[in-house]
């Protein structure tokens, strides 16, 4: 059977199977692995904001912070009202020391969801 999905033998069942196993492997401390898997899956499926926020979370866990940053960014232009998103950006400004850009999203997640963990972050004062 020739192969149609154009990144030669990925199909769009193994797709979802490395971004289960890219889950697994991120819950199991293993964030570069995460990554490994979630890199064809986006370059298949760059719209697919599921697999960003996983590989945003992964390039988090293993303190890759600009990377993180850039994929956080991009689910936030396209879900502007991602609570987490914008709690998880805000916590990347902070591990990068800027502390003005990581008051503001957190202060965005707060608004957008009064989820506690949030709302205490909103009050960072660094």
């Amino acid at each position: 059977m020739p192969d149609n999905s154009g990144t030669s033998g990925r199909t769009p069942e193994t797709h979802v199977i490395d971004f289960r196993a890219a889950e697994q492997l991120l819950a199991a401390n293993d964030p570069r692995g995460a990554v490994k898997l979630l890199d064809p899956v986006i370059a298949a499926h760059p719209e697919n904001t599921a697999a960003r926020l996983l590989r945003a979370r992964a390039f988090f866990a293993a303190a890759q912070l600009r990377p993180a940053e850039l994929e956080f960014t991009i689910v936030l232009e396209r879900e502007p009202d991602n609570a987490f998103a914008h709690f998880a950006l805000a916590r990347t400004y902070q591990r990068q020391s800027r502390p003005d850009q990581a008051k503001r999203h957190f202060r965005l997640a707060a608004a957008l969801d009064p989820n506690p963990e949030y709302l205490e972050a909103a009050r960072f004062d660094a």
